[in-house]
């Protein structure tokens, strides 16, 4: 083994041990990213035909099911893999219930890249299911990979599985849950070296938003348009009575020219402000009644802090979002 390969193996054991001492279950991974200690059953393939040993057999390779926190077995999977130059991160598992957002630069084919080369295309899709949802993506662990990408660090409840799932949110956004592991930061790679983000080493991972839980724990993504979250179900807070209830909902049959729906931007606290107009706006121009309600929104959102151009562009994302749909009379 070369000395800078030895040199890679030994940091990726460090970064391996201090990532376990924080509670992190985690396995050594090849420079392909691939699980690093082999299968004790790849010379014997019937073995296991009846059913796949998951490390019931008490030995290592099993791939994410041999991720641990106990330094000691850390030290000996290790071992086992002395060419191993990174570490995975189990996600899922106890007691932080990691899930894992990998926002990619690449479409799904491999080839196709996404806004030129840049995590812009899977970022913006992001925003837009934040502000489509009402939630907001917190500040957390964000893991810089290779090509470009990022991997945004998120916990779980206990009890909730969230599966594995490839571009199902939107296109350039998988999603890492039980069964699967992130590759931790530190590593070294074929394709380059995994790196916190600036900031980062100071955070811990933020729970996951309730919102963005329920689309990455649903088994299978609803077929045709999305219908935006109830508004009186805010992130982070439970609206009033009769917000989300009775106020906006006269745009839907166009009384009050959408009255309801200016009250209900223009009582937004922070952290609702662009939420909530988003949303609002989405609902006047489904109602055929966007462009003459858009100044008077944008002038609501101005009231509660916005800038008149972050509203504008705003309203501006809402009417292209909803372009074709028209009034549902």
């Amino acid at each position: 083994m070369a000395i800078t390969d030895r040199q890679s193996a030994s940091l990726a054991l460090g970064h391996a041990l201090a990532a376990a001492e924080r509670g992190f279950p985690v396995l050594p991974l090849s420079p392909t990213k691939l699980p690093a200690v082999r299968s004790p059953h790849r010379a014997s393939p019937d073995a296991t035909a009846g059913a796949p040993c998951r490390g019931e057999c008490g030995r290592p390779g099993h791939g994410v099911h041999d991720a641990t926190t106990d330094p000691e077995r850390v030290r000996a999977l290790f071992a086992a893999a002395p060419w191993a130059t990174g570490y995975g991160i189990a996600c899922g598992r106890a007691p932080h219930h990691l899930i894992g957002i990998d926002l990619d630069v690449h479409a799904h084919d491999g080839r196709r890249p996404l806004a030129q080369g840049t995590t812009a295309g899977s970022l913006t899709a992001l925003h837009e299911l934040a502000l489509r949802h009402l939630f907001t993506i917190p500040e957390t662990v964000t893991v810089l990979t290779p090509s470009g990408g990022r991997h945004l660090w998120l916990t779980g409840p206990p009890g909730v599985t969230v599966p594995n799932s490839v571009g199902r949110l939107a296109p350039g956004i998988d999603v890492r849950g039980g069964g699967g592991y992130l590759v931790g930061p530190g590593s070294v790679t074929a394709y380059g070296a995994y790196r916190l983000a600036p900031g980062s080493a100071r955070l811990s991972p933020a729970p996951c938003p309730r919102a963005l839980l329920r689309l990455v724990a649903a088994p299978e993504r609803p077929r045709g348009p999305v219908r935006s979250a109830d508004p009186g179900r805010i992130e982070g807070r439970s609206e009033g009575q009769g917000e989300g209830q009775g106020e906006g909902r006269d745009e839907g049959r166009g009384e009050g020219r959408g009255e309801g729906l200016v009250r209900f931007v223009r009582t937004a606290h922070a952290g609702q402000r662009n939420t909530r107009l988003f949303w609002a706006a989405c609902r006047a121009y489904e109602n055929g009644i966007g462009e003459s309600l858009a100044d008077d929104l944008a002038a609501a959102a101005v009231d509660t802090g916005l800038s008149d151009q972050e509203a504008r562009a705003t309203i501006a994302s809402a009417a292209r979002l909803t372009a074709g749909r028209g009034a549902r009379r």
